[in-house]
This record gives C-alpha cells, structure tokens and sequence, in this order.
C-alpha cells in the first residue's frame, strides 16, 4: 500500500497533468480558431475560381 507522501506526490502530479491539459486544450482552440476564420476568408475566392473554371467549362 502506498504511503501518504506517494499518495501526495501522485495528486500533485495529477493536478500538475490536469492544468497542462487545460492550457494544451486552450492553445488548441484558439488554433483551431484562427484556420477556421482563416478558411472563411478563402471561401469567396474560391467560389469565384470555381465559377470561373465552370464557365470556361461550357
């Protein structure tokens, strides 16, 4: 059986793991964030060479 300070030690080391996934998660939406706005940006150009490469088309 563990002792009190393992014990100890394992929840600090839990706690320390649990406020790095936070920080990791909040890195990662905050990218996820900016590509989406990112692609948004993209979508009219798009839409226009589509148009474009459709019209050629016929």
């Amino acid at each position: 059986m563990p002792s009190l300070d393992d014990l100890k030690k394992r929840i600090k080391s839990v706690k320390s793991t649990q406020k790095i996934t936070k920080a990791m998660k909040m890195v990662a939406a905050a990218k996820l964030r900016r590509a989406q706005e990112s692609a948004e940006k993209g979508r009219p150009f798009s839409e226009k060479m589509n148009n474009i490469i459709l019209n050629l088309s016929n």
